[in-house]
């Protein structure tokens, strides 16, 4: 049942006046929605375009980096501030229209799973959505129908309720006269009416979900790991540009150039780094909806791939919330066809199903037949009855024998007293013959609930003609023949014991977190996870517990139940505290806090429209099955974004090494166009590429930060050195070529010499292309910096890219657009000497592993 505490805070009005045969009239219902007591609450986790807008434009590195395009476009730089944003711009419109479109699948959704209810309206049956429901009105309600607001039953009769969306726990609850029923639960027994008491914000669900109305954005490692890269590169901009100011005034540069060399600076800021993870991320969630899950949050499934610890809940979620017959067994000398067939009467006859009834059906159907009296279920009394009445006159050949006499079906303990020759039958005590029958039964009872298994009995008296309904209070007759038990199991989705194996292996630990009864749970965790040890804590332990014991219970059980939803967030919350990183699968009302308070929340499709607003992820088919596919999906975002944050950091750290090199002699290396080819060609194109071929597969062991330092320090020490000693050596071979003495009083300067930045510019596009191939090696001789991958696309690319830089090369138009200049064969063969010693030392220091020696450190 919901929580003290929650039932508590909604204060109950006062009983309002009503009247059962006509309700409300339409200007009372005006009158009410009026005065503020209209259901008319907004969504409890809804998202609007406004929020999905804001919440992916301002975020601390996008205005940083919109305000470097503003500075530049304050320096007279329009065209390279638009470039400069143009990308970021891109990764915005990417994420928006992704989740806009999962916003768009899931208000359908909603749309097509919302209820309706059927109110008295002055005199008059009439079907309204939910927010035209007010304060006082009356509600009919029979089998299968949701309850949409709270309220208080008024009519007569027997029903049962479901509230394992509200609480976790799958048992039926009886509902009397007077008794609270609540929203988002549904109707299994019975039918009636109730009086709508609390509306709104006023609702028990709205309660449980009121501290889950923001919606969330939780940043995934990866994330974390590119904001702290462009954070880093910015406060390299930040120094470089504080040098360009010093050098323009000590030198007295022209304004036009030091605004053309700060614009190459703030080029080092890798906002394509944006455009790759949005592309990635994309790509992943359109893979995955061919699986059935529906992606919200544009880095959830990379954040599946880091998950160790998957809590589940369930109702509904572990189960498919049905029951089936596992077996069923006879007693005495009856045989399993005439228990089979007596359960099918009792199942097709009972006035209202249930899921125990539709499992027996699905067994053992059978026809209407004519009853001279009912005791429908009560989860009070543990059990149900039906009296037949037998069919008179001759039967016809093949005819089924009539069921004649009364049937009751429930919990063997409840019965047993009214059993013939067990207990209490004639006013005796039992015989040592009579208590040692039921012992055997007894313990075929023990051996089958000790399987997870709902064991029940079914009893018959034949020369009984009629039942007394008379509620709670309602009793058998004595003497009561024991047909057979039968034995159900909650159906375990098809899928979700092989998804639980699958993670396992991949080291994830799962916990199941649930409202039933912990040992009902355990036997339910054993069929999904045969290979796990077991241990069970209950809610109510939990409560004695102190805040370091209740976080060493949840990190070593594996098993909770009568767990509340608060208590469902706070073990969430701990194991999140403790380090691990947390995935959280529910369905009900009861699941929002937990799955808001994860690293990841995973909704079922069939589930609560709260729990599918917060979700990261919903499965559009109730189906475990799609996150097996979903983890290769993260990995492969990981394996690609790895190989592109190692080309942008050599990038970035190579650029910022020359550029800080050559103010030592006095000269900045590149023009601005030919530092966006240098960008375009070894980051730009490559890396959008390499995130749509990334492969799934588990990411290279070991720590990041160490991977990315052995394979980016090699190339950034080697080239910076290398393109400093060739941008010097070129200007070197050419005044040798002319002379000493030259335009400027004698001394020529670097500047005077503009193939020296071309010759730079090559050699940065080459390296920065051979890099592409290293990433990915497609051969032995290729790995070093990275594991052998055998995937000849990167190369391929590389090779037809130098084939392209080539043509710009050769093409005047083009050189001219990239302020490239004609080179000699004193250059090309000084450019391809620097890319071969290049080649060969970036290669042995990666595989000897020299500066890992050096620094007292290895990769792992």
């Amino acid at each position: 049942m919901p929580s003290d505490h929650l039932r508590a805070s909604a204060a109950i009005p006062e009983a309002t006046e009503f009247d059962l045969v006509r309700g409300l009239s339409e200007r009372e219902v005006l009158v009410r929605r009026a005065n503020g007591q209209g259901n008319t609450a907004p969504a409890p986790t809804s998202r609007s375009y406004r929020q999905i807008i804001v919440e992916n434009v301002f975020t601390f590195i996008n205005l940083c980096l919109f305000g470097l395009g503003i500075a530049l476009t304050a320096l007279g730089r329009i065209l390279d501030a638009l470039v400069s944003t143009a990308v970021i711009s891109l990764n915005i419109v990417v994420s928006v229209v992704q989740e806009i479109r999962a916003k768009r699948t899931l208000d359908e959704i909603a749309l097509l799973s919302r209820p309706t209810a059927t109110v008295l309206r002055d005199g008059q049956e009439r079907d309204v959505p939910p927010d035209e429901l007010v304060v006082g009105d009356v509600v009919k309600f029979g089998p299968g129908d949701q309850i949409v607001v709270d309220g208080r039953v008024i009519s007569e009769g027997h029903i049962a309720v479901d509230e394992s969306l509200l609480t976790g726990e799958a048992d039926l609850v009886a509902k009397q006269p007077g008794d609270t029923v609540y929203s988002g639960s549904f109707c299994v027994t019975g039918e009636g009416c109730y009086v709508a008491e609390r509306v709104g914000t006023l609702s028990l669900a709205h309660q449980i979900t009121a501290s889950a109305r923001a919606f969330r954005r939780v940043l995934t490692p990866l994330q974390r790991e590119i904001n702290l890269v462009v954070r880093i590169a910015l406060l390299i901009v930040v120094y470089l540009e504080f040098l360009l100011v010093i050098t323009s005034v000590l030198q007295q540069i022209n304004l036009g150039d030091s605004v053309e060399n700060s614009t190459i600076v703030a080029g080092l800021v890798p906002n394509g780094l944006f455009l790759s993870i949005a592309i990635a991320y994309a790509l992943g969630a359109v893979r995955i909806l061919r699986f059935g899950a529906l992606v919200q949050q544009s880095n959830a499934i990379e954040s599946l791939s880091h998950v160790d610890v998957l809590c589940l809940d369930k109702t509904g979620t572990l189960t498919a919330n049905r029951l089936q017959v596992h077996d069923v067994y006879s007693l005495g000398n009856f045989t399993k066809a005439q228990v089979g067939e007596a359960l099918g009467a009792m199942a097709a006859n009972a006035s209202g199903g249930n899921k125990t009834s539709q499992a027996i059906l699905d067994v053992w159907p059978s026809p209407r037949r004519e009853l001279v009296g009912e005791i429908p279920f009560s989860s009070a009394r543990k059990w149900s009855a039906l009296a037949f009445k037998e069919k008179q006159g001759k039967r016809e050949e093949g005819e089924e024998p009539g069921l004649a006499g009364v049937y009751v079906l429930g919990a063997p303990e409840v019965l047993r007293p009214y059993l013939r020759g067990m207990a209490g039958d004639d006013d005796r005590e039992p015989s040592h013959a009579e208590s040692s029958a039921w012992h055997v039964i007894g313990e075929q009872i023990s051996a089958l609930a000790a399987q997870g298994l709902r064991v029940l009995l079914v009893a018959h008296k034949r020369d009984a003609m009629s039942l007394e309904d008379q509620g709670d209070a309602s009793t058998l007759p004595m003497g009561m023949e024991p047909m057979g038990l039968v034995a159900l199991e909650d159906e375990l989705r098809p899928e979700a014991r092989e998804a639980l194996q699958a993670f396992a292996h991949a080291g994830v630990q799962p916990k199941i977190i649930s409202g039933d009864h912990p040992e009902t749970v355990a036997a339910l965790a054993l069929q999904a996870m045969p290979w796990a040890s077991v241990q069970m804590v209950s809610g109510s332990e939990l409560e004695q517990m102190s805040e370091a014991e209740f976080d060493a219970t949840a990190e070593s059980a594996q098993i909770f139940g009568r767990i509340t939803p608060q208590q469902k967030e706070r073990l969430v919350r701990s194991l999140r505290q403790q380090g691990h990183y947390v995935a959280m699968i529910g369905d009900g009302v009861n699941d929002v806090l937990s799955m808001k308070q994860a690293d990841l929340g995973i909704a079922m499709r069939s589930g609560s429209q709260a729990a599918r607003g917060v979700a990261d992820v919903v499965l559009m088919q109730d189906s475990f099955a799609v996150l097996v596919p979903a983890v290769a999906e993260g990995q492969r975002i990981l394996n690609g974004m790895q190989d592109i944050l190692k080309l942008f950091l050599t990038r970035i750290s190579t650029v910022a090494l020359v550029i800080l090199s050559s103010l030592v002699v006095g000269a900045f290396p590149l023009e601005l166009r030919q530092g966006s080819l240098v960008t375009l060609f070894s980051v730009g194109i490559p890396a959008i590429l390499l995130a749509v071929w990334a492969r799934p597969g588990p990411s290279a062991q070991g720590h990041l930060t160490r991977q990315l330092l052995h394979f980016i320090l090699p190339p950034v020490l080697i080239t910076s050195v290398l393109g400093l000693l060739l941008y010097v050596g070129s200007y070197a071979l050419w005044l040798v070529s002319i002379g000493s003495f030259g335009a400027r009083n004698g001394i020529y300067q670097l500047d005077d010499y503009p193939a020296a930045q071309t010759t730079l510019t090559t050699f940065l596009v080459f390296c920065g292309l051979f890099l592409v191939i290293f990433v990915e090696p497609p051969t032995p001789w290729w790995a070093g910096g990275n594991r052998l991958s055998g995937d000849w696309r990167p190369t391929l690319l590389a090779v037809g890219m130098m084939g392209a830089f080539v043509v710009i090369t050769l093409i005047p138009a083009l050189r001219a657009l990239f302020v490239l200049s004609p080179l000699g064969w004193r250059e090309l063969l000084l450019i391809a000497s620097a890319l071969g010693a290049w080649l060969f030392a970036v290669r042995a220091t990666w595989r000897l592993r020299l500066l890992g020696r050096y620094l007292g450190v290895s990769a792992s």
